[in-house]
């Protein structure tokens, strides 16, 4: 029978949940080694102001660290008490980033394995609605020692891996281990330095095979974070695992938020076709629909082409297709979803007076033959197409979305690029030839509806919002 590997069960106080700005106030360890349980703790000093709320959530004050060790007189210990070793936490990226980022500022490399025990409850205990350590320690009835305080939170890890040994059996867990601990997910051609080099920051992230040639582009609001999914992905899924097999190399550019990032990952995948994604298609061959009185005073859809076709400028515009076909399809969809007449919306060809073959099943209200009104009619063809209506450009002119540091630059739905000061912001405005994109136009419809429509600078006043 395999063993378990040595187990170090971490928890750590801290004084907020900044890595870089933060410090930790102590450190608890159980170590499970050979079926024997050691135990390591200790208080640290901060060396900095614990926050109140953190005093009253961990019960520990500045008084109580003020005479213990500061964490580099204590760093040989405790690299000593977790070499070697598995390291287990809860929501492990804190505790795990934390002590990293602390023997860092000390120059030591520290990468263990990691097994976070969130994501072992949700793989083995899949029905648990909720997977923090409260919901765990009531799912489990564990006994808890002392709550938010390090050594009693690793202690009821520790008696969690111990239920989950019960429940599944010595072999089970050992084949979960090693499906999370993640030292199977880098792929062959990666290593950790190529991903720890990735910030955890919004922005896309383009992944490249063979002679640079770009396998996947995505985007994300915590890239390496969503990088390092695909490759614990690649365990499971046939799609992550053809990804994880082929990359070679990972570029990134950082936004700052989702809606650059958004944006972004729409360009790059048009630009550069990577083999992975789903085809975005780029808006050349646009068409919509716009409605017209033909001589007997129906109104009827009539195609509009892309030349003639300035989406944002038309008030009278309807849905935006990439294709002739897809407008027919569409068309076609609205007339049975509101029981239109397919011939008088030029869909069917029929002789004059007779009605069309969506009237013979009850489809069709019958304005082909006169049993409705043109007018009733013609209003609800009105009504039907005004769901799918194509928003006129509702600014005098070029804006900006304000996100993070950076300036979004739109006009009539087109974006004109990403501006950090206010010369490029004035730069870009002057942009005259923008081509329209469909898919930036839902992006940017739903983003000024929103969270953003608070964020639009109108760039009459531009040089006033930078200032601010």
């Amino acid at each position: 029978m395999s063993h378990y590997p040595d187990l170090a069960f971490v928890d750590i106080e801290t004084t907020g949940s900044n890595f870089e700005r933060d410090r930790i106030t102590e450190i608890g360890i159980k170590t499970l080694a050979q079926d024997e349980v050691t135990v390591w703790e200790s208080l640290i000093n901060p060396e900095t102001f614990i926050p109140l709320n953190i005093q009253r959530l961990t019960g520990i004050s500045p008084s109580m660290v003020a005479g213990q060790p500061s964490f580099d007189k204590l760093a040989q210990q405790i690299k000593q008490e977790l070499e070697g070793k598995i390291f287990v936490a809860h929501n492990a990226r804190f505790d795990h980033g934390f002590i990293k980022a602390s023997f860092k500022r000390l120059g030591i490399d520290f990468r263990p394995k990691v097994l976070c025990t969130v994501k072992l409850s949700r793989l083995l205990f899949p029905a648990q609605p909720r997977h923090n350590l409260d919901t765990i320690i009531n799912a489990h009835n564990l006994t808890v020692s002392a709550r938010h305080r390090a050594l009693g939170d690793a202690d009821v890890l520790l008696q969690f891996w111990r239920v989950c040994e019960q429940t599944f059996g010595h072999e089970r867990l050992l084949q979960v281990v090693n499906q999370l601990i993640g030292n199977a997910s880098l792929p062959p051609h990666i290593d950790q330095n190529m991903i720890d080099v990735i910030p955890d920051s919004p922005g896309c992230y383009i992944m490249y095979g063979e002679n640079r040639a770009p396998l996947y582009i995505g985007k994300s609001i915590a890239l390496r974070t969503r990088v390092m999914g695909h490759f614990q992905a690649a365990l499971t899924q046939r799609k992550e695992m053809k990804l994880s097999m082929q990359v070679r190399e990972i570029d990134w550019i950082e936004t700052s938020g989702e809606l650059g990032a958004l944006i972004l990952e729409s360009k790059l995948i048009k630009e550069r076709m990577p083999s992975m994604n789903v085809k975005l298609r780029r808006s050349k061959d646009l068409c919509g629909w716009r409605l017209e009185h033909d001589p007997a005073g129906v109104l009827r859809p009539a195609l509009v082409s892309h030349k003639e076709l300035t989406p944002g400028l038309q008030e009278d515009l309807y849905g935006l297709f990439y294709s002739k076909r897809e407008a027919n399809s569409y068309l076609t969809a609205v007339s049975k979803k509101y029981q239109l007449c397919a011939a008088l919306l030029g869909l069917e060809k029929v002789e004059e007076g007779k009605s069309c073959f969506a009237y013979h099943v009850k489809q069709c209200g019958g304005a082909c033959i006169g049993q409705t009104s043109l007018e009733l009619h013609n209003l609800q063809v009105q009504t039907a197409l005004n769901f799918y209506k194509v928003q006129a450009w509702p600014y005098p002119g070029v804006i900006a979305i304000k996100e993070g540091d950076e300036m979004i630059v739109i006009n009539n739905w087109c974006y004109l690029g990403t501006a950090i000061n206010e010369d490029e912001l004035y730069e870009l405005a002057d942009i005259r030839d923008a081509e329209f994109d469909l898919d930036i136009y839902k992006l940017l419809k739903k983003a000024l509806v929103g969270s953003f429509k608070h964020q639009v600078i109108k760039l009459g006043r531009a040089t006033q919002a930078l200032d601010d």
